[in-house]
């Protein structure tokens, strides 16, 4: 089988495992839950390598978010040889920190970022496990522009089209390998 093909059958299996949680965090919210996909290690490999493809020899550093950006960029940085910024909820990087209040789709939250997360003009990729209305991943591209670094791009597991989290990311490129 040519390999692209069997990528895409690995990816459909990988997608097939995403589970719906249906009013969580709150009522009327359908919660794209990736617990059972990061709990099969092969269909969390062909995700890594899949978000991978595209950023080889095109960035410096990754930074993913709390939580599940942690896992998803940590992975991403071995995969890819980067090293990994962690961008944190706030109060819980233990170094000064810059910091953004930003929206969610239920709500509002505070992400931190250490001052010394990236050196002037940095190519960071932000990687999280899904873009909704964008707010997380904007604030996160605000704070590394703070400290110093360059948005090269956004990678996302999970894309929620409707909601148009895209358009609040600028011109960086934006990618995701699963679209609802």
């Amino acid at each position: 089988m040519p390999k692209t093909q069997s990528l895409d059958a690995d990816l459909a299996a990988a997608k097939a495992l995403v589970r719906d949680v249906p009013d969580f965090p709150k009522k009327g919210i359908l919660f794209r839950d990736v617990t059972p996909l990061l709990k099969h290690g092969p269909a969390l490999a062909s995700v890594t390598r899949a978000l991978a493809a595209s950023w080889r020899g095109k960035i410096d550093v990754i930074a993913g978010m709390e939580s599940r950006g942690f896992i998803f960029g940590a992975a991403l940085a071995v995969e890819l040889g980067t090293g990994f910024i962690p961008v944190r909820k706030s109060g819980k990087l233990p170094y000064k920190t810059e910091s953004m209040r930003y929206g969610l789709e239920y709500g509002h939250d505070t992400l931190e970022i250490h001052v010394d997360a990236c050196a002037q003009g940095e190519r960071v990729l932000v990687c999280d496990d899904l873009i909704a209305t964008g707010g997380t991943a904007a604030a996160t591209a605000q704070l590394i522009e703070r400290v110093g670094g360059k948005v090269a791009g956004f990678c996302f597991v999970i894309e929620l089209v409707e909601l148009g989290g895209r358009a609040k990311l600028g011109k960086a490129p934006v990618e995701a390998l699963f679209s609802y």
